[in-house]
Parts: structure tokens; C-alpha cells; sequence
């Protein structure tokens, strides 16, 4: 069994090498650029990856295109700010030790927000499939929440990958608007309307919901930061969903 790491780019010098550097486990890394300024395309051919440059497809299309250019059926596909921690390596290499069983892997992903890691307020385990077979397996979503289907058996790993997210609160909210503006658009390609309890009603909801019904609090300051910025995003996307109708 050997497994074809990818990852896609756009302006990722500060995280690309923490993310190659995990990726002991895999045979090839492919990382697929589309238009960095910055040094992540040199960071990443100076670790070994394969790079190529590619027009923006959507988070799915451009994974999917990163699959296609691998030169094995098995992928391992992470984030740029994601990392493997050193248990869910050993675990991917007991697999290609002994054969896959399954035809995708879940891994639990593990978040640090804000200088700590997050355990509650719904960010943990947040499993996703990452480790797939590519004949039976394939992107999907054209906006936000793209997520793997696979065609067949699933199995589920034990160790972490690790997420790096925020470090501010600034960053936090540059990621805000990018992604609701995404979101948004969704929302009126498929013909969402927006109702006035969406506004109203939803984003104090989410904030009771993460903070309290997903032990928020346990996480300390940055849990009541996380059920915030939570009710803020879906007040931010229905609003902007409403002004784009």
C-alpha cells in the first residue's frame, strides 16, 4: 500500500512546513498552488512535494484535482494548517503494514484556538474522512463543508489530527467574513430564502447550544470566545445571504 499525501495552497509560508514535515507516513506529497505570493510553492518543493500550480476550482474541485494528479490510489489529504499528530502516523503506518480494511478512514481532528486546545463546544472529535481510496472515494461541495463520500466501508482511526487554527482574534475574523461570504452564496445558488427567525433567533441559539448543550464553558475563555464568534458567523451569513437576494 502506498498513500499520496496532498494538500492545497494559497499563501501558506507559515503553516505548509508544519503540515509536510508530519507526512513521514506517505509516499508522495502533492501540493497544489493557486497563485501563492508568498514563499509557500518554494517551502514545499524544499521538503520534496511535488508542486502544481492551479486555477481555483472550489474546495472540492481543487482536492479532487489534487487526487487526480497523485500517482497512488491511496490519498491522505489535510489542510495546510492541519498535522498529523504522532499516534495517527503510527496508526497509518500499521495500515500499510498490514492492508487497508476499509475503503475510507475517519480521524478525529483535534483544534487549538486561540493558544489552546479545544475539547468541547462541538469542535471535538469532529471526525472526517481524510485517508481514502480514490477509486471509491471523491470530494463534494462547492462552497463551504467540503467532506469526502466514499463509496464503500468506512473505518475509524484513533489519533488526533491536529488542527491549527486562529492564533488571534483578528485572523479569526478575516476567516469570518471570507467563509460567510461563501456561505452565503450557497445559500442563494440553492435558493435559500431567509426568514426572519434565521436572523433573529438562530444566532442566539447557537451560542446556547455551543456554550452550554456542547460544554463550551469547559473550555474556559476561549470556549465563551468560540460560542460567540458561532452566533456571530450565522448572523453574518443570513445577512449577507439576504442583501445577495
Amino acid at each position: 500500500m502506498k498513500i499520496s499525501a496532498t494538500i492545497i495552497t494559497l499563501n501558506e509560508q507559515k503553516n505548509i512546513v508544519r503540515a509536510l514535515e508530519s507526512l513521514r507516513c506517505c509516499d508522495e506529497i502533492v501540493v497544489v498552488d493557486c497563485g501563492s505570493n508568498d514563499r509557500t510553492r518554494e517551502a514545499a518543493e524544499k521538503l520534496g512535494a511535488r508542486v502544481l500550480e492551479s486555477q481555483w476550482r472550489g474546495f472540492a474541485g481543487q482536492k479532487n484535482y489534487a487526487a487526480s494528479e497523485a500517482s497512488h490510489d491511496w490519498i491522505l489529504s489535510i489542510d495546510a494548517d492541519e498535522a498529523l499528530s504522532e499516534a495517527l502516523e503510527a496508526e497509518i503506518w500499521q495500515i500499510k503494514k498490514t492492508g487497508p480494511q476499509f475503503d475510507g478512514y475517519t480521524m478525529p481532528r483535534l483544534a487549538r484556538y486561540l493558544g489552546r486546545w479545544i475539547l468541547h463546544s462541538g469542535w471535538y472529535p469532529d471526525r472526517k474522512v481524510r485517508l481514502y481510496d480514490r477509486r471509491k472515494a471523491r470530494w463534494i461541495g462547492d462552497f463551504v463543508h467540503e467532506s469526502v463520500r466514499v463509496e464503500g466501508k468506512i473505518g475509524h482511526l484513533k489519533g488526533n489530527l491536529l488542527h491549527y487554527t486562529c492564533d488571534t482574534l483578528s485572523e479569526h475574523l478575516r476567516t469570518m467574513d471570507r467563509y460567510t461570504t461563501l456561505a452565503a452564496e450557497e445559500m442563494v445558488t440553492l435558493g435559500r430564502k431567509v426568514r426572519w427567525q434565521d436572523l433573529v433567533l438562530d444566532p442566539p441559539w447557537t451560542f446556547l447550544r455551543t456554550y452550554i448543550f456542547q460544554a463550551g464553558f469547559l473550555d474556559g475563555w476561549e470556549g465563551l470566545t468560540i460560542a460567540y464568534m458561532s452566533a456571530f458567523y450565522n448572523f453574518l451569513k443570513y445577512s449577507k445571504a439576504r442583501n445577495m437576494s
